[in-house]
């Protein structure tokens, strides 16, 4: 990736230039910014320089792209300043399924595509998928800003872009409105919360892998303090944060959220707060929980009425911090390739997620996933 214009004219530019400068480096996956420094412009720019360079070898996620996928760099509005990478299946019929997939902290979208798999499950059952991909202009380890109120507000920043993307690709390939799924890892998975609070109206179901709550933290600071310790809210606190984000009458989005119990970049403790949140989102007693193995995994799943699972939480024993896989488990399960932050456990996360949308077929009959209304 070229290295960034250090005299670009954007305001977002320079402002998170700012905010990086502000920041403490422990860890790459953990830190969306720089060094606290004190120094002139010229001083700035060569660390700057010097810090692009050695990001770049960390490699989180790979770099490896096979040319599936295709950019689209003339999507607007881009408020966000996001690249727009997109996979279409050939001969994609129209009212095709759409997911959005959200990279985490040091990763590109090639390499989250490959290793977690979507790209051949898409390939394989004909739908859709758009990578966003964050730039080192916008955040020096590219993290998406999940903790900036400017990129989760419904219309501005980070999400507005996103929207801008789904749009483009419901001009371009029609596909199902009431069939669009987004997930991501980490500050992706806290996106893919932002996304679905500001847009329940785009989005009828969401993955938050190692993610988030909506709205836990602003600015960097409280960023940091929420992954090692979520901050605890009643359901009710929770469920106003996202009731807040966007326009009422709201969708209400399918909730999956999948954590490992032995992160130590964002405490576990993050998991019980989502659900907490979208538990409240949907109606539900947080308590009023039924507890199974699904693939020798701990699940709770709260159901409303009608007995459809609305919130579901997967506790992926000895699971660090990362999507869980299972590239060597039969059929359609066994997909992705283990790379930083895309782990082998033997837990097929990308096949559960997929299967549950409705996007895998169930005894040769896909299945749809319908929102639900207030």
């Amino acid at each position: 990736m070229p290295l960034p214009n250090m005299h670009h004219p954007s305001a977002k530019y320079l402002s998170r230039l700012s905010r990086m400068l502000q920041c403490t480096i422990s860890h790459p996956m953990e830190i969306p910014g720089m060094p606290k420094l004190r120094m002139n412009l010229d001083e700035l720019t060569r660390m700057r320089r010097s810090w692009v360079s050695a990001m770049g070898s960390f490699g989180g996620g790979g770099t490896s792209d096979d040319g599936r996928l295709q950019e689209v760099s003339d999507f607007a509005p881009n408020p966000g300043a996001l690249r727009m990478l997109r996979y279409v299946p050939p001969a994609l019929p129209p009212g095709a399924p759409l997911v959005v997939v959200m990279h985490g902290c040091t990763q590109n979208a090639a390499g989250f595509a490959e290793g977690t798999g979507w790209l051949t499950l898409a390939e394989r059952h004909g739908f859709a998928l758009i990578f966003p991909e964050q730039s080192r202009s916008n955040n020096a380890n590219t993290c998406f800003n999940w903790f900036e109120p400017g990129d989760i507000t419904r219309g501005a920043g980070e999400v507005a872009s996103v929207r801008a993307m789904v749009a483009r690709m419901q001009t371009d390939q029609r596909i199902d409105p009431a069939r669009v799924f987004v997930t991501g890892l980490s500050a992706g998975g806290a996106m893919t919360a932002a996304l679905l609070a500001t847009y329940p109206d785009v989005f009828v179901a969401g993955a938050i892998i190692a993610g988030l709550p909506f709205h836990c933290a602003t600015g960097v600071s409280e960023a940091l303090g929420a992954m090692r310790h979520c901050p605890a809210h009643t359901p009710a606190e929770w469920g106003d944060r996202v009731r807040a984000a966007s326009p009422a009458p709201q969708r209400k989005p399918i909730v999956s959220i999948w954590h490992g119990d032995a992160d130590t970049t964002v405490m576990v403790s993050s998991a019980t707060e989502q659900a907490k949140q979208w538990c409240n989102v949907h109606g539900l007693r947080e308590p009023d929980s039924v507890d199974d193995q699904v693939d020798g995994v701990a699940h709770r799943a709260w159901r409303d009425a009608g007995g459809t699972v609305r919130v579901e939480l997967y506790t992926v024993r000895g699971l660090a911090h990362g999507v869980p896989i299972d590239p060597h488990a039969p059929g359609d399960r066994g997909v992705g390739e283990a790379m930083a932050y895309v782990l082998d456990v033997g837990v097929a996360s990308t096949w559960r997620i997929a299967r549950s949308w409705g996007l895998v077929p169930a005894g040769g009959v896909a299945q749809r996933v319908e929102p639900v209304l207030p």
